[in-house]
């Protein structure tokens, strides 16, 4: 017999994908980058939200609903391995990972959807 319980803490221990992804208008080429610790879910909510209008990101959406969903390709950029036990931190190296994409790809303005961030001191 099939123990429930065994079974939701063997799905809690399994590794999700995390790393880097893109959204990428193939009409314009402009690109948004994004960082996440479920890559497969945050690109399903991506898909679902620019579906449905409610995308926070107001320009990609714009582009989304002018140009059609089959002008937009969802990819994973980089992954990030886990580390051996379960309970590690692993939002510091995903903004590290997220930042160097950032400078590589400058998806800024006319080259993309992401606002740069201005770091005070």
């Amino acid at each position: 017999m099939i123990d429930k319980n065994e079974m939701k803490r063997k799905y809690k221990e399994t590794a999700l994908p995390m790393g880097i992804y893109c959204v990428k208008n193939l009409a314009n080429g402009k690109v948004f980058i994004g960082k996440s610790q479920n890559l497969n879910g945050k690109l399903n909510s991506l898909k679902f939200q620019l579906e449905h209008g409610s995308s926070v990101v107001k320009e990609l959406q714009a582009d989304f609903n002018k140009y059609g969903a089959a002008n937009f390709e969802f990819k994973i950029l980089d992954l990030l391995e886990p580390k051996d036990g379960a309970n590690n931190d692993y939002d510091e190296e995903l903004k590290v990972l997220e930042q160097m994409w950032l400078d590589d790809l400058e998806p800024f303005n006319e080259k993309g959807y992401n606002t740069k961030k201005i770091l005070f001191l």
